[in-house]
């Protein structure tokens, strides 16, 4: 048992040399810069080797490094000369990650959290810190990485902060790293998360499926129609309550919800996937006669309430919000495409649908059936 403890190395600040045993000595400089060093005795000379500033060097690794070098030198074997011919190459992250996947992934059954595994941090963390030594990463630059998508994604940051601590960890192990992955408490220097109830409360994507299905179970409607088109565009509440048939084109494959309309004052192209032109004809079986309303109430003939809808989906117990479902959206483009965060968080306000269809991420989610693409 050596004399050092690792709260011990923290508290001693005096310049000088604080001996572990077994010639391992924790150096402390007159600026307070501490390091490890190892004395041993070669060829009757003795030598002093440099293990490392101890930011980046723990006691334990230490101790281990001490105890491959005396190893070597007991053998006859020269570690300096030894270190000079082997020189390990640290991996930047992303090839770490690679690796560590490639690893993992021998023990993994479920095919889809697989893929996703590392598509999260190809979206997520490998644009800051990919091309970083792993032995470089600490607690700070993964904060940055996660404070982006903390609040606006809060289920997919944590899992971009659990897989970049199974990295990290996996390069620890590895002897790339001098220390396991900093990455238990960082939740300390981020904003609390909304919890998963009231306003906030959504569904995983991969729920949404059922959810359809019990849906379309219920009474033909305005506001069961209502609902499904706001899941099914991944538009807002208020811009499918607000529908009128003149914002639709002649077949129903695209829907153009004008400016003053749309909460950022842009107007916003809809096209219309299969599922959700169904579901506007629907609507037009339901048309009340000199109503340009798609979704009218049907004693009142106005529009909706936002309370509506909530109504319908608290009928088949769901926990979820309305709004929620732009969320469970958010996750899925998170997941299951490659489209970067910045492009799925904005509006898409083209003039030409057709441009709409290739560059906004809704359009992808509109133009996939839903319910098998969330099965498989």
């Amino acid at each position: 048992m050596g004399k050092l403890t690792s709260d011990l190395v923290k508290e001693l600040s005096e310049p000088g040399r604080y001996s572990d045993g077994d010639g391992l000595l924790l150096q402390i400089s007159p600026s307070g810069g501490k390091s490890w060093l190892m004395r041993i005795q070669i060829n009757g000379r003795r030598r002093d080797i440099g293990l490392g500033q101890l930011r980046h060097v723990s006691l334990r690794h230490a101790r281990l490094e001490a105890a491959a070098i005396k190893k070597l030198a007991a053998s006859g074997v020269d570690p300096l000369e030894e270190r000079k011919k082997v020189e390990i190459v640290i991996p930047t992250f992303e090839a770490a990650a690679k690796l560590a996947h490639a690893e993992l992934v021998k023990g993994w059954k479920n095919g889809k959290h697989t893929k996703q595994w590392l598509k999260t941090l190809e979206l997520y963390a490998f644009p800051k810190l990919g091309k970083l030594k792993v032995d470089q990463i600490d607690g700070p630059l993964i904060r940055d990485v996660l404070a982006e998508i903390w609040l606006d994604i809060p289920e997919t940051a944590r899992r971009v902060r659990q897989r970049i601590g199974t990295v990290l960890d996996w390069a620890y192990s590895s002897g790339f790293r001098p220390t396991e992955a900093p990455t238990r408490s960082l939740s300390k220097g981020l904003p609390r998360q909304p919890r998963k109830t009231g306003h906030f409360a959504a569904l995983p994507y991969a729920d949404v499926p059922a959810f359809l299905v019990n849906l379309r179970r219920r009474d033909l409607c305005a506001s069961r129609l209502a609902l499904e088109a706001v899941i099914l565009t991944a538009t807002r509440s208020g811009e499918v309550r607000g529908a009128k048939w003149s914002e639709l084109d002649d077949d129903l494959t695209v829907w153009t919800v004008p400016a003053e309309r749309m909460k950022a004052g842009v107007t916003h192209v809809v096209p219309l996937s299969r599922q959700a032109a169904e579901v506007f004809r629907a609507a037009k079986v339901l048309r009340q006669r000199d109503c340009d309303l798609v979704f009218p109430g049907a004693l009142s003939g106005a529009e909706l309430s936002d309370m509506a809808l909530l109504q319908m989906v608290r009928g088949l117990e769901c926990p979820a919000t309305v709004h929620g479902f732009r969320s469970s959206f958010r996750d899925w483009v998170a997941e299951e495409t490659e489209v970067p965060r910045e492009i799925a968080c904005q509006s898409a306000s083209k003039r030409d649908p057709r441009s709409a269809c290739k560059r906004d991420p809704t359009a992808a989610w509109r133009s996939v059936d839903v319910e098998r693409e969330f099965r498989s």
